[in-house]
């Protein structure tokens, strides 16, 4: 429930954030402790899903308004409001590879992740569950599955289905949180091409998905108010949360601190406490992402279900994973680019996207002002991304011969992905890492860090759905 201003000195718990770490850590604990008090903070307002599609806007709060940036030319986009990335993702929801947890064992690149592909598979379907994903059984041959997915899959274009035929193990409908079937919170899929405010409420957000922890009885929300610094009561131990909130100053006491701001702002709360690690705050990181629109002789191909329909393996995994980056290959469904202008050619057009992982790069990183305001500093992508670039281009045409191609045009890299990651990475021992493998911040037993800024690695895939998994899992380690 929400409330205008703390009502006891001291919590069990304090969350810090209210996007796809906290939320889904949060549904976990009140499922295994349902008594658990839970004070929640959330720098940014509430703001309900029909005040976001009329104003076309997540929130008031200009994230670039939130941090300085140095270096290379980056956007980083992110949403400061109740929910976070849950009101302005896409909904794509590929789990990781297999392979993308044992980079450093496989192919000499990156650090391996301190759990496997085997050890999340159970919370992935989990969390699939609960944000009832659309998708294709028969992916499992490329990433496996105890179970079925919770929708059947969006109906696929009409190039995605040539390159289905052509490359059945490879190509395959791309999994989503967007209803492929209504269910009882949210209508199916109205392919309106606005995921980022979804006018019908078909994408799975906090406002659809997690009802049930705005109305416990046992968890506050307190919205606008920016967390500081975390006391500590001793080198091991988080004893209080300092916010700021209606201007003024306010300290709350916590059994447990949860930390989910986002990779810019976590590791910031923790330099303004006076924390220090060698990799605290370094390796901030996204995909690279690339666009190409395919003009296509005699196929109409605008005639998927949903906005995005295709996900292609070719560039995904391999030994070549040793020289340059995996790639993800998705199948667009809209026309971001604008129609074909030929008379009877309107639909004859295909936006693909790839994204492309990246290597950690400590040069790259989050530190902060005389003031406290987070500064990120990026150097760029790596050349193991690069040359994935390179080759994804030179590539392109072989791997869409199955279409029946006019012509590609490139669009270019994009300004960004919008999956800020890596600024907390998880591992195996403090010389690598910041938090261990329950999350739990390496020597402060009870910070527990979740969200996007603990991802050891930098997958070609949207990380939301991998974050709600090691939510589900910390929760469970933590609180089970």
């Amino acid at each position: 429930m929400f409330v205008d201003q703390i009502r006891d000195q001291q919590y069990p718990v304090v969350v810090v954030g209210t996007g796809f770490g906290s939320l889904f850590f949060v549904h976990r604990l009140l499922q295994l402790k349902p008594a658990t008090k839970v004070l929640m903070l959330e720098r940014g307002p509430y703001r309900s899903w029909e005040t976001q599609v009329a104003e076309g806007s997540n929130s008031p709060v200009r994230h670039a308004d939130t941090f300085t940036s140095t270096g290379a030319r980056k956007e980083w986009n992110f949403t400061i409001a109740y929910g976070g990335g849950t009101n302005c993702w896409g909904a794509t929801t590929p789990r990781m590879h297999p392979n993308d947890f044992r980079l450093r064992s496989l192919y000499g690149r990156g650090q391996d992740w301190p759990l496997s592909y085997d050890t999340l598979e159970p919370y992935y379907l989990a969390a699939e569950r609960i944000m009832a994903i659309s998708g294709p059984d028969d992916i499992q041959q490329i990433v496996p599955r105890s179970g079925p997915y919770p929708q059947p899959p969006h109906r696929m274009s009409s190039a995605d289905k040539l390159m289905k035929r052509a490359h059945p193990d490879l190509h395959f409908a791309l999994p989503t949180a967007r209803a492929r079937v209504a269910t009882d919170t949210r209508p199916q899929c109205c392919a309106s091409f606005d995921c980022e405010h979804c006018p019908s409420g078909a994408k799975f957000t906090a406002h659809n998905g997690f009802t049930h922890i705005l109305d416990s009885p046992n968890v506050e929300l307190l919205m606008e108010a920016e967390v500081r610094e975390l006391e500590r009561s001793s080198p091991s131990a988080i004893s209080a949360v300092r916010f700021m909130h209606r201007g003024r100053e306010q300290r709350v006491g916590c059994d447990v601190c949860v930390l989910g701001a986002n990779a810019i702002h976590s590791p910031a709360i923790l330099l303004r406490s006076g924390f220090e690690h060698p990799l605290l705050g370094r390796g901030i990181n996204e995909q690279l992402g690339f666009a190409a629109e395919v003009m296509l002789d005699g196929l109409d191909v605008l005639d998927g279900s949903t906005i995005s329909t295709g996900a292609n393996y070719t560039l995904y995994d391999g030994a070549f994973r040793k020289e340059r980056a995996a790639v993800l290959v998705v199948f667009d469904n809209h026309f971001p680019f604008g129609l074909r202008k030929e008379f009877g050619r309107w639909a004859q057009t295909l936006p693909i996207r790839a994204a492309i992982a990246d290597e950690l790069d400590d040069r790259n990183g989050v530190t902060i002002d005389e003031n406290g305001k987070p500064i990120v500093h990026y150097e760029g992508h790596s050349d193991y991304a690069e040359r994935a670039v390179d080759h994804f281009l030179e590539t392109l045409p072989n791997l869409l011969s199955p279409l029946p191609v006019e012509k590609i045009v490139l669009k270019g890299r994009r300004r960004t992905q919008s999956h800020i990651q890596g600024t907390l990475r998880m591992g195996a021992s403090q010389a690598d890492s910041v938090v261990d493998d329950h999350q739990i911040y390496h020597g402060i037993r009870n910070l527990v860090v979740v969200g996007t800024s603990v991802m050891p690695s930098c997958p070609p895939v949207q990380p939301s759905l991998t974050a709600a998994a090691l939510s589900l899992r910390a929760a469970e380690l933590n609180f089970g």
